[in-house]
């Protein structure tokens, strides 16, 4: 077993569909159950072996560095770097290069909560080019559908339209890579919605034969994209 011990967070944006919610603070640090879901996040990678945390700050950036310093209070190092054009999931990933080097790292976006132990079989990377967590019983067509044959991907569609081919597997927005995602960001282009998408370049992986295998959460999974998955989950 080869297990991860970097992880990237991405926490650049502000949120624009909470409205006035993110006025002061960015969407990763807006609280469920009286903890940040950014440290919520942190906390559960900490606690899968991840010893090395690199956050991409934008939007009101100070309100994240100044919470999490160095790292040494949540138990392992956080570094920092800023995403100046926000350009695209696929784009910001090349923000990591440097800081994974050679080594395979697990990539989270910065509002995607779950328990604690989904972590763990992203952690254990042997024998693949790279993971992504899909979830059933979710409407695909508010982020992606994942084509699944025998646990590999097969392929990704972004936001199906009505006549475009659906999954039951919808993107969990987890995953980990080896530095070969890399090679495939920096050929990516600008996708119909005038972003470079992560997407693609995990699609790219795929038809050039790579190993990108799925792992299926079965627990709680909550992506807080507006106020009200928001209210539901403190309410809950």
């Amino acid at each position: 077993m080869s297990q991860i011990t970097k992880a990237v967070i991405l926490a650049a944006g502000r949120g624009t569909r909470m409205g006035d919610l993110t006025d002061d603070i960015p969407k990763p640090m807006m609280q469920v159950k009286g903890t940040p879901i950014l440290e919520t996040i942190v906390r559960g990678l900490v606690a899968n072996g991840i010893t090395d945390v690199l956050i991409i700050v934008g939007y009101r950036k100070e309100v994240i560095t100044d919470y999490f310093g160095d790292g040494s209070g949540f138990d392992c190092r956080v570094s920092y770097i800023e995403q100046v054009v926000q350009d695209g999931t696929g784009k910001v990933v090349e923000l990591a290069k440097d800081f994974a080097g050679s080594d395979p790292f697990i990539l989270s976006y910065g509002d995607i909560l779950v328990p604690q132990d989904s972590y763990a079989p992203l952690a254990d990377f042997s024998n693949v080019d790279g993971k992504l967590t899909v979830k059933i019983d979710q409407d695909v067509r508010k982020g992606g559908a994942v084509f699944i044959e025998d646990g590999k991907v097969t392929d990704l569609i972004e936001k199906p339209k009505e006549n475009e081919p659906t999954s039951p597997y919808y993107n969990a927005g987890i995953y980990s890579f080896s530095p070969v995602i890399f090679d495939y960001t920096a050929k990516l282009e600008l996708s119909p919605r005038g972003e470079y998408e992560l997407t693609d370049a995990i699609k790219a992986q795929v038809k050039d034969g790579l190993t990108i295998a799925s792992v299926e959460l079965d627990g709680e999974w909550a992506d807080v994209r507006d106020p009200e998955v928001l209210r539901e989950l403190n309410d809950e």
